[in-house]
């Protein structure tokens, strides 16, 4: 078996790792069915606000007399539609934090997977509930709907901090000891690329990947921001150093993929360094997330209960 020494530092003979398994272990898989699945319910509710622009943005005297107020109406047949739709996304939101339960369980798909889907659910359904109730916000709705917005926007935030704890393909977090074997087959694959040591190649990483320690959850926060825009510096300037003139002279599809290899080193030894202030300000947001979550499908709940009592509904 081909082994190298190890390059991050345990002065252990390890074997690599294959670049596929890394770059399939480091690189995030978006997939184009989520890319698709969040680019439909982002378009139906938009294309439907720009077609009906007028009736929305009129007021409510003027709605009640436009010819398409008892289709577009919150109980109308589109206006209800688009919230059955918001309604069984917003259910379909819970079903996550169950999956997740489940740890490891292949046919159910990926952590990951999930979360992805998740999250694009709960970036679509704010927009898709403005439709439905007309773009108009008030009593039990409006406190529901803000809820759900301030559910979706945190979303964003949790998504971030959930990309910044290192995972396998199947959303499990590593273990320190995996992280650092994924580091020494990175810097091991790049050393090969660029016919240079891996000792060389682990000193121009390290110099990049430096992180200063943090404190609270905000400075945590701005660490990882700071942290990123170091990288792409970084990544920067050990292209420029890696593509000049030499005795190590590189042709640019291993300079991209050598590049490309360091990009997620840099960003493993990163988060590595923040690891544990990271996972602590990642159960902090758990613990704010869950009640403004419950309280949205609380407040949805009640509303499409009244909905029913009053017979507002397509089952009248």
């Amino acid at each position: 078996m081909h082994t190298a020494r190890d390059p991050v530092g345990h002065g252990r003979v390890l074997p690599s790792a294959s670049a596929k398994s890394v770059r399939a272990g480091t690189r995030a898989r978006g997939g184009w069915f989520g890319r698709l699945f969040l680019a439909t319910l982002l378009v139906l509710p938009l294309a439907a606000s720009v077609l009906w622009l007028p009736y929305y943005v009129s007021p409510v005297v003027e709605r009640v007399r436009n010819p398409l107020h008892e289709t577009l109406r919150p109980s109308g047949d589109v206006g209800q539609s688009f919230g059955v739709l918001a309604l069984a996304l917003l259910l379909f939101l819970w079903i996550y934090p169950f999956r997740r339960m489940l740890g490891t369980v292949r046919f159910l798909g990926s952590v990951g997977a999930w979360l992805r889907i998740h999250t694009f659910a709960g970036m679509a359904i704010p927009l898709i509930a403005a439709v439905h109730a007309g773009w108009r916000f008030r009593g039990l709705i409006g406190l529901g709907y803000l809820a759900m917005l301030i559910v979706s926007l945190s979303g964003y935030i949790g998504r971030y901090l959930y990309t910044r704890i290192p995972r396998s393909r199947t959303g499990i977090e590593l273990t320190r000891d995996e992280i650092a074997a994924r580091r020494r087959a990175l810097i091991t694959e790049i050393a090969d690329k660029l016919e240079r040591t891996p000792q060389d190649v682990e000193r121009a990483l390290e110099a990049a990947a430096r992180t200063a320690p943090v404190g609270g959850a905000l400075a945590t926060v701005r660490r990882l921001l700071s942290d990123d825009v170091a990288r792409w510096r970084a990544v920067g300037a050990l292209r420029r150093e890696w593509s000049r003139p030499g005795a190590h002279r590189v042709d640019p599809k291993t300079l991209k993929l050598a590049v490309r290899l360091a990009r997620d080193e840099i960003r493993l030894a990163q988060q590595t360094r923040l690891l544990d202030a990271t996972q602590r300000v990642f159960r902090y947001w758990h613990v704010a997330h869950r009640p403004v979550a419950v309280t949205g499908l609380l407040a949805v709940l009640i509303h499409v209960a009244v909905a029913f009592a009053l017979g507002r509904t397509w089952l009248r």
